[in-house]
C-alpha cells in the first residue's frame, strides 16, 4: 500500500538530496542509476541504467553522499567517510611516514570539503609532557591538536561546507587516557566529533586480575614525567609514563559514559583478528559512526537495502507475513554490483584514498528498517523469534553478498591485493563463509575485500523510506516531533511519524489497538538490545553502527555489565546513550 509522503520525509528529501529541477524520489533515482551505470561497458549502460532505477525502486539505495552527489557536477565524493591518518610530527612525515599533524589537518579539510567525514587515531602524537629535542621544550598532547581539528571543522562549516563528522580514537594505554575520556565533559569541547576508545584484550586481562596497566609511548618523556619515574620498557624500547590500576581507569570511562554517553569503545583486537585483510594492515580507527573499521586512507562506499520493501502481507493483511527472502537475494546482488561501481565514478579528494580504494574495494552492503520490518512480520525485536530472523536476514546477505562479489570477480577480476590462502586463513571473517562460497572464491577471487556493514542511514531512512526504523536500531517512538535544521542554521520542528505505524493505521483504521510486536526503543531492555547486536554482528565483515538507549534512571552497575558483555560477545565496538528529560530533542542533520 502507498501512503503518501509525510512533511519530514518531504523535508528531509528537499533539504539532502533533490537537485536543481529534480522534485521526486523517483528524479533523483534516475539521477544516480545513469551515473552509476556509466562505470559499466558503453554497450551496457542503458541496460544497466534500467536495471538500477528498478533496483531503487523496489528498495535499494546508496548511502548519502551517493543519493545526493552522484550524476552531479557537484566536487564532492560518493564516500560518506574516510579514516585518515596522523604521525607524530608538526609537518611533513614522522618516522613511521605517517602524515605530521599540520599535514593530517589539510588532509581532513580537503576531504571534508568534499563532503566526507572522517576519523583519526590520535595515539601516534606524543603525549603531554613527552621531550621534543628540536625545541628542547615538551609537547601539548593530542587532546590540544584534537581542539585544533575540531575549529577547523567549525570553520569549513562557515565556508558553506557540508558538515563533516569526525571520529577520534585514543588507545587505552595512551598516557593522556584520562584527559581524553574527561574531555567532553566539558560543555561544547569537541562538539564535531565523536570520540572512542580503543580497548586491547590485554586491557580486560589487567582488568580481571586487578593488575595495573603501563601508559606508554615511543616519545621519550620530558625532565616532570621523568622525575615522576618514567623508564624505558626492555621488550620494545617504549616509554611507560606511568603505571595506573585497570580497574581505575575503566571505573572512570564507565562514569564519563554513563554521565555523556562518550566515550564509546572499539574492540580493537576483535576488529583485527576478524579482518579479512590482516596480513596487509593494522586497523586503529573507524569512521564517525562507528560501522567501518579502516586502515589508513579507507573510505565508506555504503548502501543499505530497505527491509520493510521486502515484507509481504505487513501485519497479516491477506495473508500470512513472510519475509521476500528470493526478492531480497535478488537485491543483494545487483547491490553488490551497485556499489563496486560506485567506486569508479566518485572523486577522491586525495590520491591516497583512491589508491586505497582501488587496490581493496572495500564496499558495504546494509540494511535498514529492521525494527520496522519486525513489527510487520508480527516480530518482538525483543524476543529470541525477533532475533532469529534478524540473524537470517543477515546471514542470507553475508552469503549472497559473498558469492555475488566472486561471481563478479570473474567477470571484472578480483580486487588486486587478493590472496585466497590469506583471505581464507583461519579466523578471518571469510574462513567461516559456507565451504561453496569458500570454493567459489578460490575459484575465482572476490571483487571486495569487504562486502557488508550496518550504517546508521539515518536520512536516508527517512527521506526514502517514509521515515522507517534506522540501521538495525528498533522504532524511536511512533508519533513525534523532529527539530530539523535548516541552512540558515535555525532549526524547525516538524511531525515525524514512524513508518509501520503509519501503514498499520492506514490498513487497520486510526482506531485500531496495536499488536505486541510494536515496541519502540525506550520500551526494549538494554540486555536485549545488545542481543541483537550478538545475533546480527557474526555475518557483518566490517562494524555495526547501533547504540544501546538507555532510561535516564538505569542503575550504574548494570550500565557496567552492558560493557563487559560486549566484549565477552565479540562485538567491534559498543556505545549508549543514557536518555536525559533535559536534552530530548532530536535534532536531524
Amino acid at each position: 500500500m502507498d501512503l503518501s509522503a509525510q512533511p519530514l520525509s518531504q523535508t528531509v528529501l528537499a533539504q539532502k538530496y533533490l537537485q536543481p529541477g529534480e522534485s521526486s524520489i523517483d528524479q533523483v533515482f534516475l539521477r544516480v542509476a545513469r551515473a552509476v551505470a556509466a562505470a559499466e561497458p558503453p554497450e551496457k549502460q542503458r541496460d544497466y541504467e534500467r536495471l538500477f532505477l528498478n533496483h531503487f525502486r523496489q528498495g535499494a539505495i546508496g548511502a548519502g553522499r551517493i543519493m545526493a552527489n552522484a550524476g552531479t557536477p557537484l566536487k564532492a565524493t560518493l564516500m560518506n567517510c574516510f579514516v585518515q591518518p596522523i604521525g607524530d610530527s608538526i609537518s611533513g612525515c614522522d618516522g613511521q611516514g605517517l602524515p605530521g599533524v599540520y599535514e593530517a589537518l589539510r588532509e581532513s579539510a580537503e576531504t571534508m570539503r568534499c563532503g566526507g567525514g572522517v576519523g583519526y587515531d590520535f595515539s601516534p602524537i606524543r603525549p603531554n609532557g613527552a621531550w621534543i629535542s628540536g625545541t628542547r621544550s615538551t609537547a601539548s598532547g593530542p587532546c590540544r591538536f584534537i581542539d585544533l581539528f575540531d575549529t577547523s571543522a567549525t570553520a569549513l562549516q562557515g565556508t558553506g561546507a557540508r558538515r563533516g563528522a569526525q571520529m577520534g580514537v585514543l588507545r587505552v594505554d595512551h598516557p593522556d587516557i584520562l584527559e581524553f575520556i574527561a574531555a567532553k565533559q566539558t560543555p561544547g569541547r569537541w562538539k564535531n566529533f565523536n570520540v572512542s576508545v580503543a580497548v586491547t584484550d590485554a586491557f580486560f586481562d589487567l582488568l580481571e586480575c586487578n593488575a595495573d596497566l603501563p601508559l606508554v609511548h615511543s616519545a621519550r618523556p620530558g625532565p616532570e614525567s621523568m622525575a615522576r619515574g618514567a623508564k624505558q620498557r626492555d621488550n620494545d624500547g617504549k616509554w611507560i609514563y606511568q603505571l595506573l590500576p585497570a580497574r581505575e581507569l575503566w571505573q572512570t570511562l564507565l562514569e564519563v559514559a554513563y554521565q555523556v554517553s562518550e566515550p564509546s569503545v572499539l574492540f580493537i583486537d576483535q576488529i583485527n583478528r576478524d579482518n579479512n585483510l590482516h596480513d596487509h594492515e593494522v586497523i586503529t580507527a573507524t569512521n564517525p559512526c562507528g560501522e567501518q573499521p579502516l586502515p589508513a586512507y579507507g573510505s565508506c562506499d555504503l548502501g543499505p537495502l530497505i527491509l520493510p520493501k521486502f515484507v509481504r502481507h505487513p501485519f497479516g493483511h491477506g495473508g500470512t507475513p513472510t519475509f521476500d527472502f528470493k526478492k531480497f537475494i535478488a537485491a543483494a546482488r545487483l547491490q553488490v554490483r551497485m556499489l563496486d561501481d560506485v567506486i569508479e565514478i566518485t572523486q577522491w579528494p586525495l590520491s591516497q584514498q583512491e589508491t586505497e580504494a582501488t587496490l581493496k574495494r572495500r564496499i558495504g552492503v546494509g540494511v535498514t528498517g529492521l525494527g520496522d520490518a519486525l513489527i510487520m512480520l508480527g516480530l518482538r525485536y525483543d524476543q529470541p523469534e525477533g532475533r532469529h530472523m534478524a540473524g537470517k536476514v543477515v546471514r542470507t546477505l553475508r552469503d549472497t553478498a559473498y558469492l555475488a562479489s566472486a561471481e563478479l570477480a570473474q567477470e571484472k577480476g578480483p580486487f588486486p591485493l587478493f590472496n585466497a590462502k590469506t583471505y581464507l586463513a583461519d579466523g578471518t571473517f571469510a574462513s567461516r563463509l559456507p565451504a561453496a562460497i569458500k570454493k567459489q572464491i578460490l575459484k575465482a577471487g572476490c571483487r571486495n575485500s569487504h562486502l557488508l556493514s550496518i550504517a546508521p542511514a539515518g536520512s536516508v531512512s527517512i527521506a526514502f523510506a517514509d521515515n522507517t526504523s534506522s540501521g538495525i536500531e528498533p522504532a524511536f517512538a511512533w508519533s513525534f516531533r523532529r527539530k530539523v535544521q535548516q541552512h540558515s542554521g535555525q532549526s524547525q520542528e516538524i511531525a515525524a511519524e514512524n513508518y509501520a505505524w503509519r501503514l498499520y493505521k492506514a490498513l487497520f483504521g486510526t482506531t485500531a489497538a496495536l499488536p505486541a510486536a510494536f515496541i519502540c526503543a525506550h520500551e526494549i531492555d538494554p540486555r536485549s538490545q545488545l542481543a541483537m547486536l550478538r545475533a546480527v554482528q557474526p555475518f557483518i565483515d566490517a562494524g555495526i553502527s547501533k547504540t544501546i538507549n538507555l532510561p535516564d534512571e538505569f542503575p550504574f552497575h548494570r550500565f557496567r555489565d552492558l560493557y563487559l558483555l560486549a566484549w565477552r560477545y565479540g562485538l567491534k565496538g559498543f556505545s549508549t546513550f543514557r536518555f536525559n528529560p533535559a536534552q530530548n530533542a532530536v535534532l536531524l542533520r
